[in-house]
């Protein structure tokens, strides 16, 4: 059948198809506007696991979101289609994590890795491979926009999204990065792992097109990075935790934040999300998590707002989200999802329909 034919007999008030793509979709990649990359990746945890596991808690929960969206009611229409990671991604992150555990014990007793060749040598092997697989992402990620496809990154660990950003900077010439999290992620190769979740924002840094970071929900960072935000003298701006909500306390409005967080970045921007910059309650299960947040409204309205303000999204990854016992952190993660795609199609002109507003009087 034709797209058409299929959003004519496809009924989105029933549960969403079973053996679809995300959301329960019935459309194939061909047919979809917005491909969703997945990278079940998390070679570098040190703490919590289970971010590799994150894009198939995210599409197992999908099926469950109602596909009428308040803001974006047409925005199923357009299609998403997940696409399929090669196999080769989740075997090499299990395999080269059991390699990086004995390393990061090691250093976390105080000893020096250099003083163990066997060690020194399975980190080298896991830098390697870690950039095998940022150039793999890239190679993905330019195949379906050379196709005219929106692209997104799903993770996975923080450190996935790097071969996108790289990606992204061979199409665009400027753009920054508008980066929700809990944590800065500007240490410097964390633990001895180049491309650490933990480094995600410095090796973003290396590229020369990202002109910005503007950093929302931080309350975690240490002195090295602290330098880095320092060194870099305005291309890395950061909004603490702690500086948004004393601004709250006397008076400010998230709106007035979101318009001043929004005016520091470049006509292109791609959004960054660690599901850890929430609430905890939101992620329970993530893998880092630091008491201290912000709500799920509050990251949609941002993005709301950054979609209405004459900025160009360009993209967007979402990371960190790691499923516990319950469907709790997939089910979030899905809607956050869902949620994000429906900002980026909106901003490139995309028909998503008009906002539904119900009576309230």
């Amino acid at each position: 059948m034709t797209k058409q034919q299929i959003i004519d007999t496809f009924d989105p008030s029933q549960p969403g198809l079973a053996d679809a793509t995300v959301f329960g979709l019935p459309f194939s990649a061909e047919q979809s506007e917005i491909i969703i990359i997945p990278v079940p990746w998390e070679v570098t945890v040190s703490y919590g696991a289970g971010a590799s596991e994150g894009p198939n808690a995210v599409l197992d929960a999908s099926f469950q979101v109602d596909l009428n969206h308040q803001d974006f009611p047409e925005l199923w229409k357009l299609g998403m289609y997940l696409d399929e990671a090669p196999p080769h991604w989740a075997t090499n992150s299990e395999k080269y994590k059991a390699l990086a555990q004995p390393i990061i014990e090691m250093l976390e007793s105080g000893e020096a890795i250099e003083t163990y060749p066997a060690l020194q040598a399975d980190l080298d092997s896991i830098n390697k491979v870690c950039r095998e697989l940022h150039t793999e992402v890239k190679e993905r990620v330019l195949y379906w926009m050379k196709q005219g496809k929106k692209v997104a990154l799903l993770g996975g660990d923080h450190s996935t999204p790097l071969g996108y950003y790289e990606a992204l900077a061979t199409i665009h010439d400027n753009f920054g990065i508008l980066h929700l999290d809990a944590h800065m992620d500007l240490r410097i190769a964390y633990e001895g792992f180049t491309y650490s979740h933990a480094s995600i924002m410095y090796n973003a840094l290396k590229i020369p097109q990202i002109t910005k970071i503007t950093q929302v929900g931080i309350r975690d960072f240490c002195e090295q990075e602290v330098a880095v935000v320092q060194k870099e003298k305005g291309r890395v701006l950061v909004n603490t935790d702690a500086d948004l909500k004393a601004e709250m306390f006397a008076g400010k409005t998230w709106a007035q934040q979101c318009e001043d967080i929004i005016a520091t970045l470049p006509q292109k921007v791609c959004i960054s999300f660690d599901i850890d910059g929430m609430y905890q309650w939101y992620a329970p299960s993530t893998g880092t998590p630091v008491p201290g947040g912000f709500s799920f409204e509050q990251a949609t309205y941002l993005f709301n707002k950054l979609a209405e303000s004459g900025k160009e999204i360009i993209g967007f990854d979402l990371v960190e989200v790691a499923p516990g016992e319950t469907d709790w952190d997939g089910n979030v993660g899905a809607r956050m999802l869902f949620h994000m795609c429906g900002v980026l199609a909106k901003n490139n002109g995309m028909n998503v329909g008009q906002k539904i507003n119900f009576p309230r009087k």
